[in-house]
């Protein structure tokens, strides 16, 4: 294999990146970015040998705790569990959370032999026992898969004696009910307020 293809078979590796679009990209580096193209270089090189997880709820960072964690003016009665650092930082950028996460890099998918604890779900339970952790938030994904980790986290936080609550999920505002999933609906309905 020569170096392009190897190029473009590496940019193919990026999720919705096909054959055509890794193509382009290749191309536009060599031809238009070659700056662009080192710096990208650089800045995965960096990123692959600084960045680890957080030891305290598994999102990535730089530092031994990220910087969510290291804050103490959140509210530390709140834990939010999601599945990845970008619905983590989908959470931050609404400004309506003011608790601590625990990131599962994942969910529950038995057809991949993903299970709760491959999930890390004993450090999600030490966690959530913690000093002052009063209520956990289950954010995770509307997917078959996402609701059975749910459903799997729900059963042990409870049992622990903890409150668990699940984000709610409804109509997006702005939408017209007509062009909504009939699932979306029939959620929106039941979980009315």
């Amino acid at each position: 294999m020569n170096h392009l293809d190897a190029l473009i078979d590496a940019l193919r590796k990026l999720p919705g990146v096909g054959v055509k679009s890794a193509q382009r990209m290749a191309f536009h580096l060599l031809q238009h970015d070659r700056a662009g193209a080192q710096q990208l270089s650089r800045a995965l090189d960096e990123a692959v040998q600084s960045i680890r997880h957080c030891r305290r709820c598994h999102t990535f960072t730089d530092d031994d705790l990220c910087s969510v964690c290291r804050d103490d003016s959140r509210d530390a009665r709140q834990l939010c569990v999601v599945e990845t650092p970008a619905d983590q930082a989908a959470l931050e950028r609404t400004g309506s959370y003011h608790g601590y996460y625990y990131v599962l890099m994942g969910r529950i998918s038995p057809l991949d032999g993903i299970g709760a604890s491959a999930l890390g779900a004993p450090g999600l339970l030490a966690r959530s026992t913690e000093a002052g952790v009063e209520e956990v938030i289950l954010a995770t994904s509307f997917t078959a898969e996402g609701e059975a980790t749910a459903h799997v986290l729900a059963e042990s936080l409870r049992s622990r004696g903890l409150k668990v609550t699940r984000l709610a999920r409804g109509v997006p505002a702005g939408s017209e009910l007509e062009y909504v999933d009939l699932s979306t609906i029939a959620h929106a309905l039941v979980d009315r307020r």
